[in-house]
């Protein structure tokens, strides 16, 4: 027991680290971007804010301590002979910087498949916590309901050893499409311009949140939005104004959230409807 809290302890204390340099950011190009009125979109945003790091916290307690296990799982799984589609020995002929893009953009077309997934019938009922943040600020990343983190963690990370990457390019991956998955949840209006031709901006994953029939069922990559364009679910028409969140009765409260998927384990329609 004792073993078990000091754990949680220290998995809390590093995911409260790993927020502060993003908060200092976010902060600078806050005020950078909206001067004096940021002050009144932290007063607006703050009940939202408070929930997400309320459902931060209860990842870190129940989900993160099994994420070790696993790995060890997953890794001794793919370390048995003929489970990786490359070998990694393989990996070590390409350059680093080389063999880091490729992890980066195989993870990206996995989770822009897994996030599709998200919005079938099966999962949307847990990936719908995600979904009923209203005002949606960099911290909307945190409010993933412990299953959804499950299902991210497993489908992400067995995808990634299964093409036999090494270590530092997985780790990449991961800290890259985490990191900029803070970015386009922020309050920005930004669509990129030309460059939103390769690469998800704020405007586009903030049209993927919108209460908008229009916008449903758009715009699932994190990172490179080549995936939405190739499999037709890209949509931006401009910088996103409309409301956002869900019409799904979801309870703005921890438990409330918590016990939500096991109220409706049943969505009507093989993709989500708001």
């Amino acid at each position: 027991m004792e073993d078990l809290a000091r754990n949680s302890a220290v998995n809390l204390l590093v995911a409260t680290k790993a927020l502060v340099l993003p908060a200092l950011f976010f902060l600078c190009l806050g005020l950078a971007t909206k001067g004096s009125a940021l002050l009144g979109d932290i007063r607006r945003t703050a009940r939202e804010t408070a929930l997400n790091l309320q459902v931060m916290l209860a990842n870190v307690l129940l989900v993160v301590p099994l994420f070790a296990l696993a790995n060890q799982a997953m890794s001794g799984f793919f370390a048995q002979p003929g489970r990786q589609l490359v070998d990694t020995a393989t990996w070590s002929q390409l350059p680093a910087w080389l063999v880091i893009l490729l992890a980066v953009i195989w993870g990206d077309f996995v989770g822009y498949w897994r996030h599709r997934l998200e919005h079938s019938a099966v999962l949307w009922p847990s990936h719908a916590i995600h979904h009923s943040d209203t005002q949606m600020t960099w911290l909307a990343l945190e409010r993933f309901h412990p299953i959804n983190r499950a299902t991210t963690f497993l489908i992400d990370g067995a995808a990634v050893m299964a093409l036999g990457f090494p270590p530092e390019a997985a780790l990449a991956n991961h800290l890259v499409r985490h990191y900029y998955g803070f970015f386009i949840h922020a309050d920005l209006p930004w669509t990129y311009g030309r460059l939103g031709l390769i690469f998800v901006s704020p405007a586009m994953h903030r049209w993927h949140h919108a209460a908008d029939p229009q916008a449903f069922d758009t715009n699932y990559a994190t990172v490179f939005s080549v995936f939405d364009r190739a499999f037709g679910t890209f949509r931006v028409p401009g910088p996103c104004t409309v409301p956002l969140g869900v019409t799904d009765r979801i309870p703005q409260t921890l438990l409330g959230q918590l016990r939500h998927p096991f109220r409706r384990t049943v969505y009507r329609g093989l993709f989500r409807r708001k």
